[in-house]
């Protein structure tokens, strides 16, 4: 093996010494990294740890086949780039090959230009969609686009609201439990919005002290208050062409809540110290884990805002209630934390996450996978793994607890049906699946049951 300073790296592969050996030549002659490899088995132990930008492999291979090697490398690593060298070309086989996703066929013997303009087109095509990646990670980050993984019925239908409140100019009023991801879907709102050019501008009413909240809001004078000692722009003016996310605005203070009716109403604010109005031109998204109507009730929260705020209301479950999602939010952690393509949660793990009950919601999801990915003691993460998220033996969460007074097994096996429906979209055949049980008895409870 030999490699050259080239941050690029090619992984050669191929049998022939001879051949091996000046094609190496010929691609370092032109500064590429090259890595050689003389059988499959060698290339595929370098492939994996090496990681190359591009690998060129021949078809005869003394222990395996070059299109067997494509086939790898696409499942592990379908970015990367693979070009497929023989001297028994064939159209059928060059068929076969770009149809496994091979970038090039190259018959031999071939010109050495050749195979080198082939590797520099490979390699920009590799360039070009890794920064598309990082571009995208980059938007997803800054806008708060990530995070919206939905396998539940009940999570596709408030994504389908959302897109259809996106194309308005109302107020949204988000509730649901910390973690539940308010902000997340508040952000995509905005980035489907006519109003996706101007700024997104989030704060959070509680974490902003009661004598301050109204500058932050609405900005102030040079000299309308100690410390004064500038004028300043509220986030009212700063989001002016976009949206305002209001977070916890239910911890708002009554007299800032009429102030804010007004703004909102008006689309104007007066700066404190000011006697001038400035118009502004924004969408208000709102957001809270309380129980506005009941806030209302006790005198905290006013009515008038409320009705205002929530034009358009939208109630994010808690993750105990949607447990289908589980799943592809593990996956998506997994992938958003760069953990190795072989780890993953064995199917006894998943039950658990699915049967804990989520105080935290997403957010603890999240935190509990990049734990599990860091402190984990084998590739794939067991129940031993996630002994730390609850406080009682594991076996306890995945068995039922039967109560003193008793419980009608036909009360459990109605409400398992019942689940079993909801997460299947109220498909029988895959309810029965999921029941393992044939589709005609499940006809039978649902008869006999009268569901």
């Amino acid at each position: 093996m030999k490699v050259s300073n080239m941050s690029d790296v090619i992984l050669l592969i191929d049998d022939d010494q001879s051949l091996r050996r000046l094609t190496e030549y010929n691609l370092a002659a032109k500064g590429f990294n090259v890595v050689t490899a003389a059988s499959g088995k060698d290339g595929l132990a370098y492939f994996e740890t090496l990681s190359p930008d591009l690998v060129v492999t021949d078809v005869k291979l003394g222990d395996m086949n070059g299109l067997e090697i494509l086939t790898h490398i696409k499942k592990e690593a379908p970015d990367i780039p693979v070009i497929i060298m023989t001297a028994f070309g064939s159209i059928e086989m060059a068929v076969q090959a770009m149809n496994k996703g091979a970038f090039n066929f190259i018959t031999k013997p071939f010109d050495r230009d050749t195979l080198i303009l082939s590797c520099k087109k490979a390699l920009e095509l590799r360039g070009l969609r890794f920064k598309t990646k990082l571009q995208t990670n980059e938007i997803n980050r800054l806008t708060g686009t990530q995070g919206i993984v939905s396998a539940s019925s009940v999570m596709k239908e408030l994504l389908n609201t959302a897109s259809r409140a996106a194309n308005s100019s109302a107020t949204v009023l988000i509730s649901g439990e910390s973690g539940t991801g308010k902000e997340v879907l508040a952000r995509l709102i905005h980035q489907n919005s006519p109003k996706s050019q101007g700024p997104m501008v989030a704060i959070n009413c509680a974490a902003i002290p009661a004598g301050l909240i109204e500058s932050e809001l609405f900005g102030h004078v040079k000299g309308s208050f100690t410390g004064a000692i500038k004028d300043r722009k509220g986030h009212f003016q700063t989001a002016s062409g976009g949206t305002l996310f209001l977070d916890e605005i239910g911890e708002l203070t009554t007299d800032i809540q009429v102030k804010l009716l007004r703004a909102i109403q008006e689309k104007e604010v007066q700066p404190v110290g000011s006697e001038r109005v400035r118009r502004v031109d924004i969408r208000i998204i709102a957001a809270t884990n309380l129980d506005l109507q009941k806030e209302i009730t006790e005198g905290t929260f006013r009515e008038d805002l409320y009705y205002r705020l929530s034009v358009i209301p939208l109630f994010i479950p808690p993750l105990r209630e949607r447990t289908e999602d589980i799943p592809a939010l593990v996956n998506h952690f997994l992938k958003k934390f760069d953990a190795p393509r072989d780890v993953l949660f064995s199917p006894q793990a998943l039950a658990i996450l699915e049967a804990y009950q989520w105080p935290g919601n997403i957010r603890e999801m999240q935190n509990v996978v990049e734990r599990c990915i860091i402190l984990r003691k084998h590739r794939v993460i067991g129940p031993e793994d996630l002994q730390f998220i609850v406080n009682k033996p594991l076996a306890d969460i995945l068995s039922p607890v039967i109560p003193d007074d008793g419980i009608a097994l036909e009360d459990i096996e109605k409400t398992y049906i019942i689940k079993a429906l909801e997460k299947a979209d109220q498909n029988r055949s895959q309810a029965a699946r999921l029941l393992k049980i044939p589709r005609h008895v499940l006809l039978y409870r649902l008869e006999k049951y009268g569901l």
